[in-house]
């Protein structure tokens, strides 16, 4: 595992600190953990994303049954 060098404000790394620190993780992991959740969403494919967010969403409806006199009742086909 290679390291590398962020320059960030002060204000940032401590409350990144100390978020990480509510969460029960370290900053190294914290940060990993975010990049590898980043990189693969994108490589997912829009209609992955979009099924993974669809369990979020729902709508109820009433159970509704037409028929034909209210098809044509209503012009629906006009």
């Amino acid at each position: 595992m290679k390291n590398i060098t962020l320059s960030i404000p002060d204000d940032l790394l401590m409350k990144s600190r100390e978020y990480a620190a509510k969460h029960g993780t370290s900053l190294n992991r914290f940060i990993r953990e975010f990049l590898k959740q980043i990189v693969q969403n994108e490589d997912k494919t829009t209609i992955e994303k979009l099924l993974e967010k669809s369990d979020l969403y729902s709508t109820k409806t009433k159970p509704y049954k037409w028929n034909r006199d209210e098809i044509y009742e209503r012009k629906i086909f006009s």
